[in-house]
């Protein structure tokens, strides 16, 4: 699914139901927009946004459509209009570079600060943006504890209960009708979740691929695929790639 189409399918992709899962012990709710939502708790969190990278990628001379940090925030839009969270958590790469939050354009930043109205924003720092934001609602932080959860960006080695992370950007493949098929996943074996990418333009990083070795019990281990009509639950044994 190529990710800046979902700021222009909407209305189809509203209809796609959510998959429900557990994260240690925590009841949560995989989105098919790539955000994972906990009820019992009212949070909402997305990974990886990845704002002005289109901008960031022009400072260094690389030209970029620059339409990404706006097609990012209209889909976070419509999954904070479909959930009402109380907090909205953010695990890290945020923006694509250091001064990305200082140079956010005034009206992207309108955009944020509305969406942040009445609710608790949490901005977990990432390795693209470790000095955190600049004059944006809520709190910024190198991880978080909360309701049980561990909200951080960078997954720590060997297998740990209750942590929520991004950073890895998961995705998986599948053989479909004779035909591979790559997409963004939720991975969780039921103590860790790895978040997939929420920026649209953000790739992904296979579950086979090294950096996920030892991250997860592969014998539990769930890829939650985002679909284009659907999301596909998969357990990692009868993945390809």
């Amino acid at each position: 699914m190529n990710r800046l189409a979902l700021a222009r399918d909407m209305a189809r992709l509203a209809a796609i139901p959510s998959v429900e899962t557990a994260v240690h012990g925590v009841a949560a709710v995989c989105d098919p927009l790539g955000a994972l939502y906990l009820p019992d708790a009212g949070i909402l969190v997305v990974s990886d946004l990845h704002l002005e990278k289109g901008a960031a990628f022009a400072r260094r001379g690389m030209m970029l459509p620059p339409y990404d940090t706006l097609a990012t925030l209209t889909v976070l839009a419509a999954v904070i209009s479909r959930y009402d969270p109380k907090v909205v958590i953010s695990l890290g790469d945020n923006f694509h570079d250091r001064v990305g939050s200082e140079h956010l354009p005034d009206a992207f930043r309108t955009l944020i600060v509305e969406m942040a109205r009445s609710r608790e924003w949490i901005w977990i720092n990432g390795n693209h943006d470790p000095d955190g934001t600049v004059d944006l609602p809520g709190a910024c932080s190198d991880e978080l504890h909360y309701a049980g959860l561990i909200f951080r960006h960078e997954p720590r080695e060997g297998l740990q209960q209750g942590e929520i992370a991004g950073h890895l950007h998961p995705a998986a493949t599948v053989r479909r009708r004779e035909k591979s098929v790559r997409r963004p996943c939720f991975a969780t074996d039921g103590a860790r979740l790895l978040m997939p990418a929420f920026g649209v333009m953000s790739g992904g990083l296979d579950l086979g691929h090294k950096a996920m070795k030892g991250l997860f019990d592969n014998a539990l281990l769930i890829a939650h695929l985002l679909g284009r009509d659907r999301i596909y639950s998969v357990r990692y044994g009868n993945l390809r790639g």
